[in-house]
């Protein structure tokens, strides 16, 4: 019976897409089995992370419509064969998103997989809140900034409020994920430092990705960081954070960047 894990933030931008892709493909290096779900309908994203864009035929409203049944909508990636897709809908209406078939769906994905990770809409929309519904565990991404980190707060609320999970009384276990970490300006003051991160929002601390080139690069490939520079810092970082939802009890820390001697001249100029 897989996990269902969502992943969520209050605000856009803060590399959601990024982490489920990146969280999922490590997830299935792992050897697990892992489906990736876009609740983003009209914008999605998802697909063009993994590289998946041009083999979409059917998505997840055609499957709650009877039109493709899940066969037919999973997209198996070519380079982590655990590791499956399951597209949102470019065009149709958002409202085509019904309680009863995300409810369907996500339980014949919990007999088929060890874990269902939901991409989420940022933000409380009717996508976000079926994201949500049926998790047992969140993982809310934040940017190190003041309006990030209370958007985020806002979206604990709701976990704690609106998913099944909820209307039974029990106790949804959510997890810190600091994106576009910059050490040297957390030290400055031109960002959060991660301490005060943890004393807003108060839920554990799954791991620090730094800010780092790696991932624009990865992403702009379709392809997760962990499959396309798993040396990378941010890759160590996704791999790590993986490896605490299995289980491994770890330090959390800040995987830095190899740098040439000239590189490392210049950053400690720099800093």
């Amino acid at each position: 019976m897989a996990q269902v894990l969502v992943v969520t933030s209050g605000k856009g931008g803060v590399g959601k897409t990024t982490s489920t892709a990146a969280l999922g493909a490590a997830l299935a290096q792992e050897g697990q089995t892992v489906v990736v779900v876009d609740f983003d309908v009209g914008l999605r994203n998802l697909d063009l992370v993994l590289g998946a864009e041009r083999r979409v035929v059917y998505d997840m409203i055609n499957v709650i419509q009877g039109q493709a049944n899940l066969n037919q909508a999973l997209i198996r990636d070519k380079r982590v064969e655990t590791l499956y897709l399951l597209p949102a809908s470019q065009t149709r209406d958002k409202d085509a998103l019904t309680d009863d078939g995300v409810a369907r769906i996500i339980a014949e994905l919990r007999e088929r997989f060890d874990w269902v990770i939901c991409d989420s809409p940022a933000g409380i929309e009717r996508g976000a809140t079926l994201a949500m519904r049926h998790a047992d565990i969140a993982v809310i991404v934040t940017n190190p900034e003041v309006s990030s980190v209370r958007d985020s707060d806002r979206i604990i609320g709701m976990l704690d409020s609106k998913t099944e999970k909820a209307e039974r009384g029990e106790w949804m276990d959510k997890f810190l994920l600091l994106t576009r970490y910059d050490h040297a300006r957390a030290q400055r003051g031109d960002m959060l430092k991660t301490e005060d991160v943890l004393d807003i929002l108060s839920i554990p601390l799954l791991g620090i990705i730094p800010e780092s080139q790696d991932v624009l690069r990865a992403s702009n490939v379709g392809s997760p960081v962990t499959i396309n520079n798993p040396s990378s810092a941010p890759a160590k970082a996704y791999a790590e954070a993986a490896r605490r939802l299995l289980g491994d009890t770890m330090a959390v820390t800040v995987p830095r960047e190899k740098k040439n001697l000239f590189g490392m001249l210049f950053g400690r100029r720099a800093a």
